[in-house]
């Protein structure tokens, strides 16, 4: 049976080597960091200002109608976007490129982390942290047992007095909120940071063993270059040769669309592509709004720069719809290529049978959200212009200044993709890489623990 001792000295060993790579990300210093519960208040505004209809996903149909410049004139929100100068949205939009997930590597040091939460769970797990903000300076008891809580995890390497919120507290709350995928501000004074810190030891556990089978699925069994979606971890990993040369934060199905797990190949990169309205949405989101619209005298259509088109594949005149009938549910409707096109300005295609795909958003808001399940299922990613270019960086006629200049030219452009780049969409909400450092991520869809804490944050 280990100890409290073993304990103590297993977390730091495991931790301890990932440090030095933790530290090369975030200063020792501490952010100033916003009011507790800051991620609440700032997701609710963006909700309240990206919100209409019954889309709730930021923006009906991920940006649709919460964008058009003609939809400010009718009183519809305006579209959303990055907040400038905000420097844990930074270190969001910044991930470091590390280890790929789905490293032959991460195994072994998955194993290990298994045998580390065995142990900590077999000694009762860890105290439960008070939801209460907690910043450099202070003391009392939630510290001491904030840094007892870090001590088991292996995040807290040193304390130079007990209770008080010192250097080293600062530098395990870092530590620990890396490890987590959330901002490394080193101060606990948000809704996710307490959340993440109370999501019992059994429930890691948990996360850790159920992540190896799939990682030990398809760890080493990918091509040697690829696109992997970590759906728990809501980043896209453009790996090359075992190497992680993009790494980009992304946006994920939401739990009751959610993302799909896949295999597949990369086809196409298409440029300015129409969006085809799936029928879900028509039915929740467009045809009300329509009716909204038509209440006032008004076309959506021409308002989101919309086609609705017949079973015979003819373009109806908007005048012909009557919004209020049962037809409207038959048309089949298509965003054209704009700014504001809900698909950005570049999709990229790959075989599936759940028609998902990577794409751009003009609601670039959500990417800058220490938590982004807020999709249909398909995958919005950051930097899309990137991925882009690297994607078809072995065709002469695309570089990143051309995939560039193709945002708001309108003109579509489908491109072949000729060499074989492998796309893959995991769930993977828990795994360690072998520099010691054991990584969580939300269990979103309850896949790993069924429904407990590891999916509330």
């Amino acid at each position: 049976m280990p100890t409290s001792a073993t304990i103590l000295t297993a977390g730091p060993r495991l931790a301890a080597a990932g440090l030095a790579a933790t530290l090369l990300c975030v200063s020792v210093q501490p952010l100033s960091a916003g009011p507790f519960n800051m991620f609440k208040s700032r997701d609710d505004q963006g909700q309240q200002a990206t919100q209409s209809g019954s889309g709730g996903q930021g923006g009906l149909f991920g940006g649709l109608f919460g964008g058009s410049r003609n939809s400010q004139q009718q009183g519809e929100v305006t579209r959303s976007e990055l907040p400038t100068g905000d420097p844990e949205v930074a270190m969001i939009l910044n991930p470091g490129l590390g280890t790929p997930t789905l490293a032959p590597e991460n195994v072994a040091a998955t194993k290990a982390a298994i045998e580390q939460y065995r142990a900590i769970v077999a000694l009762g797990g860890w105290p439960m942290v008070a939801p209460v903000a907690m910043k450099p300076g202070r003391r009392g008891t939630n510290i001491q047992t904030l840094q007892r809580r870090l001590q088991i995890s292996g995040d807290l390497l040193s304390v130079s007095e007990p209770g008080r919120y010192d250097a080293a507290t600062v530098a395990a709350v870092k530590r620990f909120q890396y490890r987590h995928g959330l901002p490394a501000t080193g101060v606990v004074d948000s809704k996710a940071t307490v959340a993440a810190l109370n999501v019992p030891a059994n429930a890691r556990l948990a996360q850790l063993e159920a992540s190896l089978k799939r990682l030990q699925q398809r760890a080493g069994k990918t091509s040697n270059r690829y696109i992997q979606v970590n759906i728990p971890a809501a980043q896209v990993e453009a790996v090359r040769n075992g190497r992680v040369e993009l790494r980009n934060t992304a946006v994920v199905g939401k739990v009751e669309h959610p993302t799909p797990t896949l295999a597949s190949k990369v086809s196409q990169v298409k440029f300015n592509p129409y969006w085809n309205v799936p029928t879900s949405i028509v039915r929740a989101d467009l045809v009300p709004k329509g009716r909204q619209f038509a209440s006032r005298g008004e076309d959506v259509l021409a308002a989101y720069r919309m086609e609705a088109i017949d079973q015979n594949g003819n373009i109806l005149d908007p005048r012909q719809i009557n919004w209020y009938g049962d037809e409207v549910y038959g048309y089949r409707y298509r965003q054209k290529p704009w700014e504001e096109n809900s698909l950005g300005f570049v999709k990229i295609d790959f075989p599936n049978k759940d028609a998902v795909y990577i794409h751009d958003t003009p609601l670039k808001s959500l990417f800058g959200k220490a938590v982004r399940f807020e999709s249909h299922g398909c995958v919005r990613t950051h930097n899309v212009d990137r991925l882009a270019a690297w994607v078809l960086d072995n065709n002469s006629a695309w570089s990143l200044a051309r995939v560039d200049s193709m945002k708001h030219n309108s003109i579509q452009e489908n491109v072949t993709v000729t060499q074989t780049i492998g796309v893959y969409f995991t769930y993977i909400s828990a795994w360690a890489t072998p520099d010691g450092m054991v990584q969580f991520r939300p269990d979103v869809y309850g896949l790993d623990t069924r429904g407990t804490y590891a999916s509330n944050y």
